[in-house]
């Protein structure tokens, strides 16, 4: 039977949600599907499908229930349509930064600042932990993460942007808006978003693929003014440009924006207890961000499930977890 829980007595001033969910991967999807259910304000901020590691996974054969194979783009959007048939909101966005010491929860995108009585961490573990030779030295000269944070800095000059996700062709599409010529950098010979978005920016005037890229280096005096790339049959290039956005993939927890206010192991993990709690109250982590953990998407849905009963626990004040949720 599906629980009859009222949202009655959860209001809290300055509180948009119920619950934010930082990262709609298997677990954060699976995590929005529960607390939704249980009639909780769920918002789930992610970067895209095509993001974390189960949305570029090309082929799944063994996740239950899915007879046959399944791309992990396909696997994911279901999870996430059953989320919002229970009335979760996904939100395509960026975490730059949260807040996690008061009571209420802030947590500040790109589009916008939420806030919650409860977060959930689960952001995956494609973090890089290498930097290539003058990104740090030029960071916030010429060098940024974030496209619409910083497109208008670059209004009629030449840019380049490094990645082949989903948020990598998205933040050169934002770029064409500003820049006279964008030239996309893949790492791989085929960019990993939906080919609809890369044809969109190919369209664009000024828009440069440039597939099979490696970027090797950052360079300037004070401020960027060239990048080097390595690719298999041209070998290294030189590219004059003013900036450069960088969307690599790594395999470290992505943990930047949380700005030392959570624990981390050695290995840069997240630190949880059984129900996927954190030291401050009200902040939960589940799948890639813990140390410790079987990187599978049917596991990362089971610690999502269960943190997701912790909230409702939580919030509702309960001493022990629902035990009826899947009747």
């Amino acid at each position: 039977m599906n629980l009859n829980l009222s949202n009655s007595g959860l209001e809290q001033p300055g509180a948009n949600y119920d619950v934010i969910i930082i990262g709609g991967g298997p677990a954060g999807a699976t995590a929005a599907l529960y607390t939704a259910r249980a009639e909780l304000r769920t918002l789930v901020i992610d970067k895209g499908l095509g993001s974390g590691a189960l949305g570029i996974t090309h082929k799944i054969a063994n996740y239950p229930g899915i007879l046959g194979d399944i791309s992990g783009a396909d696997l994911l959007q279901r999870m996430r349509q059953q989320a919002e048939s229970f009335g979760a909101t996904f939100l395509q966005d960026k975490v730059q930064s949260v807040d996690l010491m008061a009571e209420t929860k802030t947590v500040f995108g790109n589009s916008g600042v939420f806030t919650a009585r409860a977060v959930i961490i689960s952001t995956g573990s494609m973090g890089r932990g290498q930097r290539v030779p003058g990104e740090d030295e030029l960071l916030g000269r010429g060098v940024s993460y974030c496209a619409t944070c910083d497109a208008a800095f670059f209004k009629g000059q030449t840019v380049a942007v490094a990645g082949n996700s989903d948020e990598a062709v998205e933040e050169a599409l934002f770029l064409t808006r500003f820049a006279k010529q964008v030239h996309l950098l893949s790492p791989t010979p085929e960019l990993k978003a939906p080919a609809e978005l890369v044809h969109e920016f190919a369209s664009k005037p000024g828009a440069i693929v440039h597939p099979g890229a490696a970027l090797r280096a950052v360079e300037g005096d004070g401020r960027v003014e060239n990048i080097r790339f390595a690719t298999r049959h041209q070998g290294e290039q030189t590219l004059p440009v003013s900036g450069v956005f960088i969307y690599l993939q790594g395999g470290r927890p992505i943990t930047d924006f949380l700005q030392g206010q959570l624990q981390v192991s050695e290995t840069g993990c997240l630190v949880v207890d059984a129900e996927y709690r954190t030291p401050l109250p009200g902040v939960f982590a589940v799948g890639d961000v813990l140390c410790n953990h079987v990187k599978q998407a049917v596991v990362a849905a089971a610690e999502g499930a269960v943190a997701a009963m912790a909230v409702e626990k939580q919030l509702h004040g309960r001493k022990q977890l629902a035990v009826d949720w899947a009747k």
